[in-house]
């Protein structure tokens, strides 16, 4: 979360908050004695909210291997001093990889989006 909140707070240039932890895919684990890493990058940024996708990896110090053993998508919101959200700077991909990452976060929103609907019905 706190790698995720940088990313976050550095893209919005103001103050966000943690609003769900969407997805965590746990690949292998992390064993003691290794060295952890936590990549966090804006994939998606609504009006006030952003995705932000947090890819952690594991690194043995005696052998310089590295692996990708977690992935996990959070959704932040920026806001002013009295807790109301507020507007981030849009998002722009420009390589392949920023537009893929773009692409899927969106329908990750959607599906977000469908689901908490569907679930607001039930209420």
């Amino acid at each position: 979360d706190r790698a995720a909140a940088v990313a976050a707070m550095r893209h919005a240039g103001q103050t966000c908050v943690t609003v769900s932890i969407d997805r965590v895919d746990f690949r292998e684990p992390i064993y003691a004695g290794e060295l952890v890493t936590c990549k966090a990058r804006v994939n998606y940024v609504g009006r006030s909210s952003m995705e932000v996708g947090v890819r952690v990896e594991a690194e043995n110090l005696l052998t310089g291997s590295k692996r990708h053993t977690n992935t996990c998508f959070l959704t932040f919101v920026a806001i002013d001093d009295h807790g109301r959200p507020q507007a981030v700077p849009p998002l722009e991909p420009h390589t392949p990889e920023e537009r893929q990452r773009w692409a899927e976060a969106r329908r990750r929103r959607e599906v977000r989006q469908a689901l908490a609907a569907e679930e607001h019905r039930e209420d």
